[in-house]
């Protein structure tokens, strides 16, 4: 934060750059009309304008330099254009009626923003709009529905993405290009972002990204906050939205300004969900949760670049389904009578009220960071720095219930520092380092992981060329990471005593990890419609403390754990090769994908001597299960087809196929360990789609979809001791619809809505990926473990209001 501050000093101060400025007309290549709140956006600056009535746009207040800017607006299609600003720079543009969106700014990785078109590490980007169309109880469940994207789930309230087959610390999640730390680990809890707080999400599939270093092997997921606000402007949104099966309640206010440079925007958000239905389980007891999340921005822009400061609080309860229940097939919980604990049917009110009951968890999550860009003539720094604190309650105890069973407290400082060079030519080349320090103190009175401290740091350096129709990229990094785990000793009533003579629950233990990643990729345009791309990578991870020293029962995963203090560091080579085509009638996206990982960390479950499942307590009947690696390799692609027939552009057929083959490479495996466990199934997305400019005299901006999703048979599974099941095939159809309607008086936007159905059909099905699954049998039914969630319809509408306009020159 310091940093920052000496930064804004010294611009105030010490440097006076010239006026520099970039302005023009925005407007329709059929016609030349002017096109009024089209946007232009340069991201590696966090500077904008707005339209005016006759189509122009300035942006003010510019270092010198060469900037990629975005030219936007709804129904064309986008443009992405190197500009060189130097002192009062005009720039007209003329934009296309939208066939498709595949030319979009990416910002995520380790150099300046570019092209998506141009990058050859792979990266899917999910805009505002296809947030707020499709309905979802969680951030993670909204981009769950793209290509090569699944989650691990643990009822409506719980997700964790996966990416192409791997999760949990494979997966690194960013926000504002900052890393989100909770406990990764685990699978009982989500992400702790405010799902309305994100306008734009962009992943990168694999260990493509070099910037963010071990954890980063599978993938990278950003969500990304809203761009601030041109010059001048005052502006608030209101969104609501109710969902019909879990009687989910959400709404979000924000207002935001920009008033000389200085720009702000402040939020809060509320949801509050009863438990959710399906078609074999009726209500699902103690699956709802509730949610309060606060955040604000706050940042200074000028010549010389910009920063701000972030801060925000997440606030959540959710309850935990267990899934017991009685002979006649009801739900039971446990009930205090008098000094005994009993066992009672759920009753009906129970299952439809919006309170919790135990067991169940609370999370809190609070983080502060800071983002400065300096630019100095054409290079750049860039500082990063970042503080949060989880602290993740369980209760589970009904005798008393407001006394957490297990508690982890965590906190975590992390930085990213890179400087930019001065481009040579068509040569940017960028360096720099990023770590982070995490430290975790267990409390309660179970302990599932020993209290640790560790620290990583990483130095990499990453370079980019374009000439003509082709880009190199590639780039290589170090890590090191140290890690200090405390023993845990207990005496005979389980309390932590500190005498090595009494029970170890944990074993005290020191490790460091080290090792390198690269990335090299190319991007060829073959002719203007047809690209292709190759990309190497490798990547590497360090075991997880969970991974090393658990030692007890992990609710969210209804399994005891054990770790293994022998593992060492997975090690992973990918290779991508992918194809694009876009045509007046079809855009197709191909791409196929290797990842060879060596020492590969999964879970499998233990058998006792009787030969059953291993039962560690035996008044907590959950099978146990220890951490083993070996050797793996996933195969896998995804396939989108859009059928946008010319002269009918505004009618999509969009097909979508993508699938993972997760093989057990080690010495020594059989028909039962061959597959790796917990792999997404093979799946066919499609979907039929209007996107009407306008109807009548109000409404502008319409679609209306239909979609059908299978997901296959998935058989490919670990069956040793029966660590996991397949799960038989299912299929889903869901709709959707929405439109934006206009103010009379100025044309302005009065409300956009949207209603959204999922699963039309209320078909009851299990996700391979679901935890829940491997909930107790439902002796009634002889049915195993719990069903996701029935039929859902969603209605969402979005207030805009405006107090003052932005300024147009």
């Amino acid at each position: 934060m310091r940093f920052s501050l000496l930064i804004i000093l010294t611009a105030i101060l010490g440097h006076a750059y010239g006026q520099h400025s970039i302005y023009g007309k925005i407007i329709d290549a059929r016609d030349s009309s002017s096109l009024p709140g089209a946007t232009a956006y340069i991201s590696d600056l966090k500077r904008g304008a707005v339209a005016n009535p006759e189509g122009s746009y300035s942006i003010e207040n510019l270092p010198r330099g060469n900037f990629l800017v975005e030219f936007k607006f709804t129904g064309y299609e986008t443009k992405v254009m190197i500009v060189r600003v130097d002192g009062r720079t005009r720039h007209n543009v003329r934009l296309d009626p939208a066939v498709t969106e595949l030319n979009e700014v990416v910002v995520t990785g380790i150099s300046h923003s570019s092209e998506l078109k141009r990058s050859p590490v792979p990266v899917a980007t999910i805009s505002s709009e296809s947030l707020y169309e499709h309905a979802a109880t969680n951030l993670v469940d909204n981009i769950a529905a793209h290509p090569g994207i699944s989650q691990i789930t643990t009822g409506a309230g719980i997700s964790k993405p996966v990416v192409r087959g791997l999760s949990y610390n494979r997966v690194i999640t960013l926000y504002d290009g900052i890393r989100q730390e909770g406990q990764q680990w685990g699978d009982e809890h989500g992400i702790e972002i405010d799902e309305f707080s994100v306008s734009r999400v962009e992943i990168i599939k694999g260990a493509g990204s070099l910037m963010y270093g071990s954890d980063g092997l599978g993938g990278i997921i950003n969500f990304i906050a809203p761009n601030p606000l041109p010059e001048g402007a005052l502006e608030g949104k209101w969104l609501t939205n109710f969902q019909s099966n879990n009687g989910l309640v959400g709404n979000s206010l924000s207002l935001a300004g920009n008033n000389k440079g200085i720009y702000w925007l402040g939020r809060i958000s509320q949801k509050n969900a009863r438990a959710y239905r399906n078609h074999y389980d009726g209500r699902v007891f103690n699956s709802g949760f509730n949610e309060v999340d606060l955040g604000g921005t706050i940042g200074i822009i000028d010549e010389w670049g910009f920063t701000q400061l972030n801060v925000s609080s997440f606030d959540q309860n959710v309850g935990r389904t267990e899934g017991e229940r009685n002979n006649e097939g009801n739900f039971v919980r446990e009930i205090l009578v008098g000094p005994h604990i009993e066992e009672a049917e759920v009753t009906p009110h129970e299952l439809s009220t919006y309170s919790l009951f135990v067991p169940r968890q609370s999370v809190r999550h609070f983080r502060v960071s800071g983002n400065t860009n300096y630019y100095r003539g054409n290079s750049r720094i860039q500082l990063d720095l970042g503080y949060q604190h989880n602290d993740r309650q369980e209760f589970g105890n009904v005798a008393a219930p407001d006394e957490p069973e297990l508690e982890f407290d965590l906190h975590s400082f992390t930085y990213n520092l890179i400087y930019y060079l001065p481009p040579v030519s068509d040569l940017k080349i960028s360096a720099g380092s990023s770590g982070m320090f995490q430290k975790s103190i267990g409390g309660g009175e179970d302990f599932l992981i020993p209290d640790y401290r560790f620290f990583d740091w990483g130095l990499f350096a990453f370079a980019n060329w374009h000439y003509k129709s082709l880009d190199i990229s590639g780039g290589v990094r170090y890590d090191q990471r140290s890690m200090s785990i405390d023993p845990l000793f207990l005496d005979d009533s389980g309390s932590p005593s500190g005498n090595p003579d009494d029970y170890v629950k944990f074993e005290g233990n020191s490790r460091r990890f080290g090792n390198y990643s690269a990335s090299l990729g190319i991007t060829q345009e073959l002719t203007s419609s047809l690209t292709l791309k190759v990309n190497a990578s490798r990547g590497f991870r360090a075991p997880s403390v969970a991974e090393l020293s658990s030692n007890g029962r992990h609710e969210g995963s209804l399994q005891y754990e054990y770790g293994n203090a022998s593992l060492e560091a997975e090690t992973s080579f990918q290779l991508d090769a992918g194809l694009t085509l876009q045509s007046e009638h079809i855009t197709l996206e191909a791409a196929l994908f290797q990842n060879t990982i060596e020492s590969y960390i999964y879970l499998k479950k233990l058998r006792g001597r009787d030969g059953l499942d291993s039962i560690p307590d035996p008044e907590d009947p959950v099978p146990a299960f220890q951490y083993i690696q070996g050797d793996a390799r996933l195969v896998g692609g995804e396939l989108t087809v859009d059928l946008h027939p010319h002269p009918f552009d505004w009618l999509h057929f969009e097909n979508t196929l993508s699938g993972v083959r997760a093989v057990n490479r080690s010495e020594g495996t059989n028909d039962s360990t061959r597959f790796l466990p917990f792999i997404p199934a093979l799946n066919y997305r499609g979907e039929l789609r209007a996107n009407v400019s306008k109807i009548g005299g109000s409404l502008v901006n319409a679609f209306f979809m239909i979609g059908f999703l299978h997901f296959w048979e998935q058989e490919r599974v670990f069956l040793e001791n029966g660590t996991e099941t397949p799960t038989p095939a299912y299929s889903l159809w869901s709709s959707a619809m929405g439109a934006s309607v206009r103010r009379k008086r100025d044309a302005g936007t009065l409300l956009t809505f949207y209603l959204v159905v999922n699963n039309i059909l209320d078909t009851g099905y299990q996700d391979h990926l679901n935890r829940l699954k491997y909930a107790p049998e439902n002796p009634a039914t002889g049915r195993r473990g719990v069903f996701n969630m029935g039929r859902n319809i969603s209605v969402k509408v979005v207030f805009p209001f405006s107090f003052r306009e932005a300024k147009h020159d």
